[in-house]
C-alpha cells in the first residue's frame, strides 16, 4: 500500500517538475510598435549561422570545375555525387573530371571511411553511456546521502573544473603509454569518463527532488539500488537528456587527444580522419568538394540528435536551477 503511494506521489511530482520547465519567459519576446524591427537581429544571426551549412551541402555536390569557379556559385549547376562515390573512377587511370570519391579514398583501412564512423559511434555511445551512469551514481551520493567529508569531496569535484584540460595531455599520455594502452580503445574510454561538470549539473537538479520521496521508498524496504533505478534515474531523464547532447558532440568532435593516442589510421576517429583527407592530397581548390562531403556527413549526426532530443534538452536546462 505504502509502495503505490510513494509511486503516486512520485508521478505527480515527475509532473510538476515537467510543467515548470515551460513556466519561463521567452527573453526574445517583445511587445509594443518595435516588436517587428527588434526580431531583426536574431534573423540576421540565424542566417549566418546557417550560411556555413548551406556551403557545405551545395560544395558537397558540386564538380571540380564549378569548385575552381570564380565568382563562386550560390546554386550547383549541376548536383553530381562524385564526391562521395565516383562510379567512373579507376586507380588506374586518370581522368579528367573524374574524382576519387569520398568513400573510395583510404583503402588500406578496413571498409574505408566508413571505419572512422564506426570507430566514433562505438567510442562515443560508451563514453557517453558509461560517463552518465558514473556520474549520475556519484551525484546521488553526494546530494541525498550524508557522511564525514561529504562537502569537502564536492568541493574538490568543483575544484576539478578550474584546471585546464590541456594541462593533463602530456601527464595522461605517459600513463596510457606506461599501460601499454597507446592505438587502442581503452586510451579512448577510460580518461573521458571522469566528468566533475555532470557531477556538478546533477546534484543542481538532484537539490529540487525532495528527500521525502527517497526516505518513503526506503521505508518501504527499497534498498538503493532499487532507489536509484526506480527513482533517481527517471526524474533525472531531462537532466540526463541535457548531459548527454554535451558529451556525446564533444566526444564526437573530439580531435586533439585522439590524434595524440593513435598511432594507425584504424583507430582514427572522424575528426581525425578528417586532418588525414586533407594532408593525403585533398587539401587542393579541385577536390575541396571531397573535404566538404566529408564535414557534412561528421556534423550530420550530432545534429540529427539535437533536434531529436532538444525539448528534454531545454527542460534539463531549466530545472537544473543554472542560470
Amino acid at each position: 500500500m505504502n509502495a503505490k503511494r510513494t509511486e503516486k506521489h512520485l508521478e505527480r511530482k515527475n509532473d510538476e517538475l515537467m510543467e515548470r520547465s515551460g513556466n519561463f519567459e521567452n527573453p526574445f519576446e517583445t511587445k509594443g510598435k518595435f516588436s517587428k524591427y527588434a526580431r531583426v537581429p536574431i534573423y540576421l544571426l540565424t542566417v549566418v549561422m546557417i550560411a556555413p551549412y548551406y556551403w557545405m551541402i551545395t560544395s558537397s555536390f558540386k564538380s571540380v570545375k564549378e569548385l575552381q569557379k570564380v565568382p563562386p556559385t550560390l546554386i550547383p549547376e549541376n548536383w553530381i555525387p562524385g564526391n562521395y562515390w565516383d562510379p567512373n573512377y579507376d586507380p588506374n587511370m586518370y581522368q579528367q573530371d573524374v574524382m576519387q570519391g569520398l568513400f573510395q579514398r583510404f583503402t588500406k583501412v578496413e571498409f574505408g571511411f566508413g571505419r572512422f564512423f564506426l570507430n566514433s559511434f562505438f567510442i562515443t555511445t560508451t563514453i557517453t553511456i558509461l560517463t552518465l551512469l558514473i556520474g549520475s551514481l556519484a551525484a546521488y551520493v553526494v546530494a541525498k546521502h550524508r557522511f564525514r567529508a561529504k562537502r569537502a569531496i564536492y568541493l574538490v569535484i568543483i575544484g576539478s573544473m578550474m584546471i585546464p584540460w590541456q594541462v593533463g595531455l602530456i601527464p595522461g599520455f605517459l600513463l596510457v603509454d606506461d599501460l601499454g594502452w597507446l592505438n587502442t580503445y581503452w586510451a579512448y574510454i577510460i580518461p573521458a569518463l571522469p566528468k566533475a561538470f555532470i557531477v556538478f549539473f546533477l546534484v543542481q537538479y538532484l537539490s529540487s527532488i525532495p528527500d521525502e520521496l527517497i526516505e518513503a521508498a526506503r521505508i518501504d524496504g527499497a534498498r538503493e539500488w532499487t532507489v536509484y533505478f526506480r527513482i533517481v534515474l527517471p526524474l533525472l531523464k531531462p537532466a540526463m537528456i541535457a548531459m548527454m547532447i554535451f558529451t556525446a558532440i564533444g566526444e564526437w568532435n573530439n580531435f586533439l587527444w585522439p590524434l595524440i593516442i593513435t598511432q594507425s589510421q584504424d583507430m582514427a576517429n572522424l575528426p581525425v580522419a578528417l586532418a588525414l583527407l586533407k594532408n593525403s592530397g585533398a587539401g587542393n581548390i579541385g577536390t575541396q568538394g571531397v573535404i566538404m562531403a566529408a564535414a557534412l556527413l561528421v556534423s550530420l549526426p550530432t545534429i540529427i540528435l539535437y533536434f531529436l532530443t532538444q525539448r528534454h534538452f531545454i527542460r534539463g536546462i531549466a530545472l537544473s536551477g543554472i542560470k
